[in-house]
């Protein structure tokens, strides 16, 4: 569900084009446009906290509720046609929409908890997960992404941190952002290591997502909006680059929405499967902290 798979392959796509492939640093005016950003979004989700808009992006049209209740995934651009430039990178912007039937709150945060199963969840994209911090609203894990497009494989350590809100008893949202994000250089080999924060190849900078999600109707409205900061596209390849970008992008949102839906689908009644924060199959009230190399 999270934002991890989501764009990814947006640089990934781009850096397996000629003269793409050197590293470049990420600069402080792009960390500020992307502070900035995350506030604007932030912004817009206490508009439909507030009634200015309706909670989820769903009601706003009249056919979407039927259309996910068909089974169908939907999905649009937030900002133009999905990217914004910004000094020195590129902001992407996709929100996606998934109805679960048959679901709860409860069984849906049980497989949006459960962090240690992101790897088998989300696969191939998430190559490894685990959970650092869980309590009933704070959450902190990391995981491994990798990926290859064309010659590329590459290969990226995200350590997060996410928030519950609950409104009522059947209304909630999720915030959750990297605190870190390093490439890893020369994944799977004896010579494999993680490069500092901000440096190498810019598939990934920064990742932020707000996944809102409703019970009614005989199951759960999903919405996520995925957020991703990456290096620039350069104007002489948009023309080309751009499309394939934003095919690459919508794809792994209806990806990684129908994945968390089969989870939910698919997860066992018993006790200590459904649990609002999950260590290993086990529920837990109090945080427990682990490391990452």
């Amino acid at each position: 569900m999270k934002a991890a798979k989501i764009t990814i392959e947006v640089a990934l796509l781009a850096a397996g084009f000629p003269g793409l492939l050197s590293a470049i640093a990420l600069q402080p005016d792009t960390l500020r446009a992307w502070d900035d950003y995350i506030r604007s979004a932030d912004s817009r989700m206490q508009t439909r906290l507030d009634g200015h808009q309706p909670f989820l992006w769903t009601d706003e049209a009249a056919d979407r509720g039927a259309r996910l209740k068909r089974g169908e995934i939907l999905f649009a651009p937030v900002i133009g046609r999905g990217t914004q430039d910004v000094a020195g990178g590129l902001i992407h912007d996709w929100l996606g929409a998934a109805f679960i039937p048959n679901a709860t709150l409860e069984s849906l945060l049980a497989v949006v908890h459960d962090y240690g199963r992101y790897k088998e969840i989300y696969r191939p994209v998430v190559a490894d997960s685990k959970t650092l911090v869980c309590t009933e609203t704070d959450q902190r894990f990391f995981m491994v992404w990798q990926h290859r497009v064309l010659f590329v494989n590459a290969a990226i350590q995200g350590q997060y941190q996410a928030r519950d809100f609950a409104l009522d008893a059947r209304r909630g949202y999720n915030i959750a952002g990297t605190t870190q994000v390093r490439e890893i250089e020369s994944y799977g080999k004896n010579s494999e290591y993680l490069m500092p924060p901000g440096q190498g190849n810019g598939f990934i900078w920064a990742m932020h997502s707000i996944a809102r999600y409703q019970e009614r109707d005989g199951g759960v409205y999903l919405e996520l909006e995925a957020i991703a900061l990456t290096r620039d596209i350069p104007s002489s390849l948009r023309w080309l680059v751009s499309p394939v970008v934003n095919h690459l992008s919508i794809n792994s949102l209806v990806t990684s929405l129908r994945q968390t839906r089969d989870a939910v689908v698919s997860l066992p009644q018993s006790p200590e499967r459904i649990a609002s924060c999950t260590i290993s199959g086990h529920s837990t009230g109090n945080a427990r902290k682990g490391g990452v190399e």
